[in-house]
């Protein structure tokens, strides 16, 4: 499978003039014979702080799906859904007109200076997908900083695991330096739980945040075999072998022994003892 990975800045609270972005980078994306264009997190309309002009769209929304039929390729973007009540942080793979697949951010940062469970509610589902390219997984930004959840995705058969990312520079690099903590979580998300992982951070600036780029794919086993500029747009285009992935499980059965049912019973033993359910 190629898959080229769009490295892009957007327009916070912009739809058109994002989907306009999307439109260059998929026509760029189909020139190279990409066959899957991954975008960043939140894509289609800017990651807010303090309060945000934008509106939700349904992710049956005609202009969505409009511009992943014309793409000609598979699609996956960001956006904020409109879902009634609520509105969600969501990633949607798309494959011309057909939604394959949603994702809805599962953890929310909501400390320091992030505020997303002001804005979105959590989604309440974690499901493997299966795609014309292969079995496939999404987790959007600080959920893959869950180390349970890139397993539950494996254990379902996911051999590719999508991370579209809104990733800043911290502003206390002593304490956490973004960069580095997340090539080393990609590595070991990847080697760990033997599948190819896809990081696509955006770039640009929102206020006083300043997003870093850098989006990579990571092999299964935990190599790093393209890699984006920092702070600067870029499409990056790479090959992966999905089932090197299938045999990589093979040649070391890590997943195999993973004995749900014991994990079951200790995750239910520590939400009776008072644990976040």
């Amino acid at each position: 499978m190629r898959v080229a990975l769009a490295q892009v800045d957007c327009v916070l609270g912009d739809l058109e003039a994002n989907l306009r972005i999307a439109k260059v980078a998929v026509a760029q994306a189909a020139e190279q014979g990409a066959q899957l264009v991954v975008f960043p997190e939140l894509s289609l309309h800017g990651y807010p702080l303090g309060s945000s002009a934008a509106d939700p769209i349904p992710a049956a929304d005609e202009r969505l799906i409009g511009f992943a039929e014309e793409a000609g390729i598979a699609v996956v973007i960001g956006f904020r859904e409109d879902a009634g009540l609520h509105a969600y942080n969501t990633m949607a793979y798309l494959d011309g007109a057909t939604l394959v697949h949603l994702h809805r951010k599962l953890y929310l940062p909501n400390y320091d200076i992030w505020e997303e469970r002001k804005h979105y509610a959590p989604g309440q589902s974690l499901r493997a997908f299966s795609t014309a390219h292969g079995r496939m997984g999404m987790l959007t930004c600080n959920d893959a900083w869950q180390p349970f959840l890139p397993f539950l995705l494996a254990q379902d058969g996911a051999e590719v695991l999508l991370i579209p990312t809104n990733s800043v520079d911290t502003r206390a690099p002593e304490i956490l330096d973004s960069h580095a903590y997340w090539r080393e979580l990609l590595r070991s998300i990847a080697r760990m739980n033997q599948l190819w992982v896809i990081f696509v951070n955006r770039v640009g600036a929102t206020g006083h945040l300043e997003f870093w780029g850098g989006s990579s794919v990571v092999d299964p086993a935990g190599d790093i075999v393209a890699e984006a500029p920092v702070k600067q747009e870029a499409l990056i285009v790479a090959d992966i072998d999905v089932s090197a992935s299938r045999r990589r499980r093979r040649e070391l059965p890590l997943l195999k022994d993973a004995r749900l049912g014991l994990l079951a019973r200790e995750l239910k033993r520590l939400i009776d003892e008072g644990g976040d359910a």
